[in-house]
């Protein structure tokens, strides 16, 4: 790296870290009033633009299907001549552990009976509702949560590997901005990236560690506590460190390989004695009315104050995401054509993320018919408890349920490990192998302020960091947009 292009990196690491530190140290010192400006901010744009969450989805599934179905399909994400980096499994398993997991973990249970106890339209707690409230977490951790990533992921894999540009985020602005992508207007976007993925891990890591602490407490009664949450992110902030600055190959592979077979076993267990029959009817049934009204939905806005409280919050938090992933993706996808990267990104892990949800979404509603609402009863009281309640109600207890929480650190450190990674490489320059003492910096600052906030003011400043990641993630989107541009305006340009 040249003596300017370092100094532009410093730059990036040293704004962005300090912004961060300057939001964690205002949330300390004012928490009330932190929440309050960041949950007003929220609001006056999910109310003001949630029709432009929507419709900007919209333009990217437009884009990204798009481009894989064009004659610029068989594009390489590289030169003509590179090879995949990575076999077919390691690389499924990488895309998917880079975007998914704890939500999953968090939300398969306990969404679909929100949904069903208090439907956006319709009666509540009836066979039509319960049919609405799985289509509606389908929709929620669908095909639109990988198409956000890829819209990102293609962007960046084709202007780095094919065209030979930093891997920044602001490579992808190129044919528009040209060399500029390397001043002032470049670098606010690497900054503003860098900045989102910070809050968006931390507030994961946070509500992450207090699902493991809820578990510890519904499992053997340790009292859940900011200490108990704290010592988890410690422990997830340690092999996090270590894993990240071994390199991508060694401990990334392990990670990611560990929690997708962990979740296939969790799957098939749950799908063989939480009534199997009954999930494999809620799955055909929801899958075919997922896809009949797949573009209906997307651009549902029926109930304003659900649709704003669901789909517009859950494309905002993807979005908030997608620099990170979209990088990461990215950088495991060299040597890829386009086609089969937008089939993947988009087919793949929305189809796991599918038969998850059909299996534990549909165990959820058999056991609880069985139980008189236990698992009802259960999401009422503690939505981090909501997969706990429903492993009580299957055999092997004692076994699974620690195996939960195995699941739901492996998920965590899976996205944080590829995040650590993404902001090495987003502060240093686009270095594809950024070094290990500033993988381990990102490492231990992650885990460092997660740690900090929670002990000083628990849930509350987690969840406003998010607020204020997803309230950031208006200008990405908008950022994303003239992306899509970017990359029709470049293939438009391609000799196929």
């Amino acid at each position: 790296m040249s003596t300017g292009q370092d100094s532009q990196s410093r730059i990036v690491l040293y704004v962005s870290a300090t912004i961060a530190l300057l939001f964690v140290a205002v949330s300390i010192i004012m928490p009330v009033q932190t929440d309050k400006a960041a949950n007003t901010m929220l609001a006056f744009l999910t109310v003001n633009f949630g029709w432009l969450y929507l419709l900007s989805v919209f333009i990217f599934t437009v884009t990204v299907i798009g481009a894989a179905l064009s004659r610029y399909g068989g594009i390489k994400l590289g030169k003509d001549d590179d090879k995949p980096e990575f076999t077919n499994f390691q690389w499924f398993t990488m895309l998917f552990g880079s975007g998914m997991g704890v939500g999953l973990l968090y939300w398969a249970v306990a969404e679909p009976m929100i949904h069903y106890m208090k439907p956006p339209i319709g009666e509540a707690q009836t066979a039509e509702a319960m049919f609405l409230a799985m289509r509606y977490i389908f929709n929620d951790f669908g095909i639109h949560v990988w198409i956000i990533y890829g819209v990102c992921g293609l962007a960046l894999a084709y202007f780095q590997f094919r065209k030979g540009l930093p891997c920044l985020i602001s490579s992808a602005f190129y044919p528009i901005l040209g060399e500029r992508i390397h001043g002032p207007i470049g670098k606010t976007i690497d900054i503003l990236t860098v900045v989102t993925t910070i809050f968006g891990v931390a507030t994961s890591l946070g509500l992450g560690a207090n699902q493991i602490a809820g578990g510890l407490q519904y499992i053997w009664g340790i009292k859940s506590s900011p200490q108990i949450a704290a010592m988890a992110i410690g422990v997830i902030t340690t092999v996090v460190t270590l894993a990240t600055i071994s390199g991508l190959h060694k401990a990334m592979q392990v990670v990611a390989d560990t929690k997708v077979w962990l979740m296939s076993a969790f799957m098939l267990f749950t799908f063989l004695l939480g009534g199997a029959v009954f999930q494999l009817n809620i799955f055909t049934h929801t899958l075919g009315d997922y896809l009949q009204n797949f573009i209906g939905q997307s651009l549902w806005m029926g109930n304003l104050e659900w649709t704003q409280a669901w789909p517009v919050f859950y494309r905002a938090w993807y979005i908030a995401w997608a620099g990170f992933v979209g990088q990461f993706v990215a950088r495991v996808s060299k040597g890829r054509t386009i086609r089969e990267f937008v089939l993947a990104i988009t087919l793949l892990p929305s189809g796991f993320c599918f038969i998850w949800l059909a299996i534990y979404g549909g165990a959820a509603f058999h056991l609880d018919s069985l139980s008189n609402g236990a698992i009802q009863a259960a999401v009422q009281a503690d939505t981090a408890t909501a997969l706990f309640a429903l492993l009580k109600h299957l055999p092997l207890y004692a076994i699974t349920a620690p195996l939960a929480i195995v699941a739901i650190v492996t998920s965590l450190t899976a996205a944080v490990n590829s995040a650590t990674y993404t902001l090495g490489m987003l502060t240093s320059g686009g270095d594809m192998e950024p070094s290990k003492k500033l993988r381990a910096f990102w490492g231990i600052a992650q885990g460092a302020v997660t740690i900090m906030l929670i002990l000083v003011g628990g849930t509350s400043i987690l969840k406003s960091m998010q607020t204020a990641s997803i309230a950031g993630a208006f200008p990405f989107m908008l950022i994303m947009l003239v992306m899509c541009y970017c990359v029709v305006k470049a293939f438009s340009e391609e000799e196929v």
